[in-house]
């Protein structure tokens, strides 16, 4: 039996484990060593969205529904990573520059940084959330009570029916609220990263995947012979093969796309997400890495869902039959229950009772633990994010308003701030608890995190509709959230406590005052029933009706003051301005720099205010301390400064106590926009101007390579004749005598080889004249029959030595052309040169034809030659006919490696086509040869 000091001392020890890593984390940050500046930690951070719901609650549903019953929150985050992400970059960028604190602040921020819409969102998170952390404290104070009675499985009592001084949940939801002021404020400014705490919450993520992975191989492995030997044992059982099966029915399929959307929504609209995701955000591309790892996370957490689930029941229901007296229940509310005659067994607790079961006391307690990890980073993330909405957007925008507090003539308020947010920790930690003492027992763990999911959703319309229609007002959303919120609380959170005894049961049956048509669970004489609906997917049916609508109609209808039109612009177009150049200034405001500096050091202290006002200075290049008038640009940048410690509805309201400001009308504000675009628009010219100069650098590059490359090559192809000639030369004229026969084989040597030189010399004088401008063409007409035969004269010598078969397919008619005979001499010895050159060197085929074709030419009937130039070789591949033409440009073989000439022949052909007014261009397989095609306009 574990003892419960046993236990206490374990658990007591891993939180001092997490204090020691949250300390630990914030120690390297001050000394500018983050630990947390790394996508990896970052995407272990976000798996904080898997609380006890996953731990314990998946394993519950899927004992009820299968797979169906949990997949659906699991895949939501996962589509909204892989392709929602532009809309996470646009919001992180967004509260990057403003320097947004929340989801309250982000909401209220863009709607002209709304006092009223920031308290609203606050609220409802607020009370959306309170069922969600009572979910975290029913795991804690379940799995400690069962733990504590090992081995023994089978609960005899209720942990909420212990007094609070008994219970262990009230005293763990103490230690959970010491350590959230400790490591989540102790810094004012809320934009700062709690590098600790996150380096804490990562740690969690992976000792509570750790723990659920080694339960899963434990009951896969151990206590069956794998996946194929549960499943195959879980098919004989009537009540598990039924699992197997997935009932597409309306209720089924309208209840899992409900828990897809919740999902996709709670994954950054949860406060402890968007805390996570947004607010503790390092770098923008660690998102990058994040879409790709936190679904990896989510697959493997709950990779032994199933495998847990059908473990259980298959032991448990085992252990039913041996008991006469036992039944099992399967509550509407998901999560089995398995009843004794001398206790039950809750099937979200599967993954601890039936290690206990198994006397696996080591496994059990490492589980606990697990558990115990999901819960804590949960209650911990959520009360930081809750306590931080409430004082910036709830508490401080009523106590600057109420003037006989007198705050303005404090010069300290810095404690204050300190001191609300530690108040509402606490109090939303109690508020927790009490509504898991009250209320929580009659629900199962999916159930109740459903309601927190359905709340958070209230915010899509708002958050999504702002940042991508301009048109989007105060009102609008102001009136879309309550209309929301209203429906949502109407008919889900008063049936919970109906179901609890605190309202009259009646309330389902008949409806308030016996008017049906407003029933909580047939809102408006929707029957359910017949749509499939159950109460979740009801109450989001309605809620996000009337929030969409309102929300959209109310934009439409209202109209947007001069601070919604720019938050407006800022947010939907955020990508076309940076955070400090090219933000456009819609107000002109001025404050004396020693208020300025007096407010900011109220809020945030003396030190800080220094180190921010000199952070201003040097990007800015001025001296802050001998500046009498703060301009308009200091004046926003204290503002956002403000924000990060008060919110940006308080911040607003304590600059215009100070500042004197000019509002701009609507004509000046789009004369700024217009400046700014124009501004915007020579910017991105500037751009492609420097990419045109990038490109143009390295295409000289490119080109002083080849040219590199060339004069080497001509310097070898030059060399190689002469030094042939010259020891040739030398044999004939100090051997006097020398053989008759091999004097005139040397002389033929010497010969070709001069003849060779020539060659090489034209053909680099051809290439610097063309490439000069300064040929002279001596243009006549000729008859291109001519110039075919002369070619084939001029080359046969070379075509006989290589035993070159040849072909002819000229046609009979005239092919006469207007031209420079020589040059086009030049082309085709060129192109027949190449042939033999690249022919099959055992029998080598070259074939010539002459064909006559229209041209494509409007309102006048014209011709031309188009002529051809076959050979047998190895071919031409595609990449390299692209660019044989280019000057220096050779194509090399692998086995054959780069072949002789200058690499300049084929640009001095196509140069004098192109004079011609012709086209050349090559057509070639790889070991099929290649084909060389020019045309020339026929004259008459």
């Amino acid at each position: 039996m574990l003892e419960q000091k046993f236990i206490f001392f374990v658990s007591f020890g891993y939180m001092g484990l997490l204090f020691a890593i949250a300390f630990w984390g914030d120690k390297q940050a001050e000394k500018g060593k983050s630990i947390i500046s790394n996508p990896y930690i970052y995407a272990l951070s976000l798996a904080v969205y898997c609380t006890a719901w996953t731990y314990y609650g998946s394993v519950g549903a899927a004992s009820t529904s299968g797979a169906i019953g949990f997949l659906g929150i699991y895949l939501g985050p996962t589509l909204m990573m892989i392709m929602g992400w532009p809309v996470l970059r646009k919001i992180i960028c967004i509260s990057k520059i403003n320097r947004i604190t929340s989801i309250a602040d982000f909401i209220a921020s863009r709607y002209g940084k709304s006092a009223a819409l920031g308290g609203a969102v606050t609220i409802i998170a607020v009370l959306g959330i309170i069922p969600y952390m009572s979910v975290q404290i029913k795991a804690i104070s379940t799995s400690f009570q069962l733990i504590s009675q090992y081995p023994d499985v089978y609960m005899l009592k209720s942990a909420t029916n212990l007094p609070a001084v008994k219970d262990t949940a009230f005293f763990v939801a103490i230690l959970l609220t010491i350590f959230a002021v400790i490591f989540g404020t102790r810094h004012l400014d809320a934009t700062e990263r709690h590098e600790g705490l996150v380096a804490a919450i990562a740690f969690e993520s992976i000792v509570k995947l750790l723990a659920i992975i080694s339960v899963g191989l434990f009951i896969t492995y151990k206590l069956y012979s794998g996946f194929g030997d549960l499943f195959q044992q879980a098919s004989r059982v009537p009540q598990i093969s039924r699992l197997f099966v997935m009932d597409i029915n309306a209720a089924s399929f309208t209840g899992w796309y409900n828990a897809l959307f919740l999902a996709m929504m709670a994954i950054f609209l949860l406060p402890r997400q968007f805390q996570v995701i947004v607010v503790e955000n390092v770098d923008e591309n660690h998102l990058k890495k994040a879409v790709w790892l936190f679904p990896l996370y989510l697959l493997a957490i709950n990779i032994f869902v199933i495998p847990i689930a059908f473990g259980g029941m298959l032991y448990f229901l085992e252990q039913c039959d041996l008991d006469t007296v036992c039944s099992q229940t399967l509550p509407r509310t998901f999560g089995g229950i398995f009843n004794f005659s001398f206790g039950q067994v809750d099937a979200d607790y599967f993954s601890l009772t039936l290690l206990m079961a198994q006397k696996q006391q080591g496994l059990a307690l490492f589980a606990f633990i697990g558990g115990m990890s999901a819960a804590t980073g949960m209650v911990i993330v959520e009360t930081i994010a809750l306590s931080t909405m409430v004082c910036n957007n709830l508490v401080m925008p009523v106590l600057l308003r109420l003037s006989f507090l007198k705050l303005e003539e404090k010069t300290d308020l810095s404690r204050l701030l300190l001191l609300i947010r530690r108040i509402s920790i606490l109090l939303i930690v109690l508020l927790g608890y009490l509504y898991f003492h009250y209320v929580v027992e009659y629900y199962s763990l999916i159930s109740i995190g459903k309601i927190s999911f359905a709340a958070v959703a209230q915010f899509c319309p708002a958050v999504i509709g702002g940042i991508f229609w301009k048109g989007a007002t105060r009102r609008g959303a102001l009136s879309g959230l309550l209309a929301g919120f209203s429906i949502w609380f109407y008919t889900l959170v008063l049936p919970s406590l109906a179901q609890a005894g605190f309202v009259s049961n009646n309330l389902l049956v008949d409806g308030p005052f016996g008017i049906n048509l407003i029933n909580p669970s047939r809102l408006f004489g929707l029957d359910v029933q017949q749509l499939g609906f159950d109460q979740y997917t009801h109450a989001m049916f309605w809620s996000m009706f009337v929030n969409i609508a309102l929300f959209m109609g109310g934009s439409l209808l209202t109209k947007q003051n001069n601070r919604e039109r720019k938050q407006a612009v800022l947010f939907v177009d955020v990508f076309k301005y940076s955070e400090d150049t090219q933000k456009p200034s819609f107000w002109r405001a001025t404050a004396s720099v020693v208020d300025l500096r007096m407010l900011l050091e109220r809020f945030l202290g003396k030190a800080r205010t220094h180190d921010a006002l000199e952070l201003y200075a040097r990007r800015h290049n001025i001296n802050w301390e001998r500046e009498l008038i703060a301009n308009t640009d200091l004046v926003s940048y204290a503002e956002k400064l403000l924000a990060g410690a008060i919110g940006s509805s308080s911040a607003l309201i304590m600059v215009r106590s100070i500042v004197e400001e000019e509002p701009l009308g609507m004509d000046e504000i789009m004369d700024i926009l217009d400046g700014t675009q124009q501004i915007i628009s020579h910017s991105r010219e500037l751009e492609k101007a420097t990419r045109e100069l990038e490109a143009a650098n390295e295409r000289l590059k490119e080109l002083d390579r080849l040219k590199n490359e060339f004069i080497s090559t001509v310097t070898h192809e030059l060399r190689t004749p002469l030094t042939s000639v010259r020891a040739l030369a030398e044999i004939v004229h100090k051997t006097p005598d020398l053989d008759p026969e091999k004097h005139d084989q040397f002389m033929g040597i010497i010969i070709k080889e001069s003849e060779r030189l020539s060659r090489l010399i034209n053909d680099v004088l051809d290439f610097q004249k063309i490439e000069s401008g300064r040929v002279e063409w001596q243009m006549i007409r000729l008859d291109f029959k001519e110039v075919i035969e002369d070619s084939i004269v001029s080359t046969g010598q070379l075509m006989k030595e290589k035993n070159i078969e040849l072909a002819l397919d000229i046609i009979d008619q005239e092919t006469f052309v207007s031209g420079d005979k020589d040059r086009l001499m030049q082309v085709m010895v060129n192109l027949i040169s190449n042939a033999v050159k690249f022919c099959d060197p055992d029998k080598g085929k070259i074939k010539i034809g002459v064909q006559k074709e229209a041209m494509a030419v409007k309102n006048d009937k014209k011709y031309q030659l188009k002529l051809f130039i076959r050979d047998n070789g190895v071919g031409i591949c595609k990449k390299d006919q692209k660019i044989i033409f280019q000057e220096f440009r050779q194509v090399a073989s692998d086995a054959e490696g780069r072949p002789a000439g200058t690499g300049i022949g084929l640009t001095i052909t196509k140069h004098i086509l192109d004079a011609h007014n012709g086209r050349i261009w090559v057509d070639s397989d790889i070991d099929k040869g290649a084909t060389f095609f020019f045309t020339l306009p026929l004259v008459e």
